[in-house]
């Protein structure tokens, strides 16, 4: 059962094509939209401002999003959110990546096809281009990014589409083996080939 909390007569709102993970969090003013990935742990705490995710973007494992009254936190179409990060009263534009532990301020919009890197600090307010690599704490704009590392995101978001139809189909509780069975088979998927992690 979802772990999800009505608050002031608004409910959450999730797609039916979404997977929103049983250990995950949603309160109040949420809406979650078609093809999203909320991860286990997530907490999306709609209990001041609203928190909308686009289509087929992704929440990973123990991100945390909230904001101020007045104000929407979005993650825009097949945005991209990795493990641990938290954002607040922000917006995370198209396409945009914003890697592990990274924390995105109060009005800070992440612009387009953009990449913040793991652990990154974005102070509130600050407006970052499309197709920019930001890291660092406080966050700078290091350069724009190549094509093949917009690529690279795009490929990575697309293992999160699938994780979406697999979790819906396959994922369910149960208890733990006692042993490792002989010839244990691996998971396999139709992105397997996806180069090794970068940011998140």
């Amino acid at each position: 059962m979802l772990k999800v909390y009505s608050i002031d007569g608004i409910t959450p709102v999730v797609h039916p094509s979404a997977y929103v993970h049983p250990s995950a969090v949603l309160i109040g003013d949420v809406i979650i939209g078609p093809r999203c990935y909320i991860g286990p742990l997530a907490s999306l705490r709609g209990d001041f401002g609203r928190i909308i995710i686009n289509e087929g973007a992704n929440i990973q494992d123990s991100c945390v999003l909230h904001g101020f009254e007045g104000c929407d936190t979005l993650v825009d179409v097949d945005g991209h959110i990795g493990h641990g990060a938290i954002l607040h009263g922000c917006r995370i534009e198209r396409d945009a990546l914003v890697g592990m532990n990274a924390v995105v301020m109060d009005d800070a919009v992440i612009g387009e096809s953009s990449i913040v890197g793991a652990g990154a600090f974005v102070k509130a307010g600050m407006i970052v281009p499309a197709r920019s690599l930001v890291i660092g704490t406080p966050a700078k704009i290091l350069r724009t990014l190549r094509d093949d590392e917009i690529a690279w995101k795009r490929l990575g978001t697309a293992q999160y589409h699938e994780l979406t139809t697999r979790s819906l189909n396959t994922l369910h509780e149960t208890s733990p083996l006692t042993e490792v069975e002989p010839d244990r088979k691996r998971i396999q998927t139709s992105t397997n080939n996806k180069p090794k992690s970068r940011q998140g």
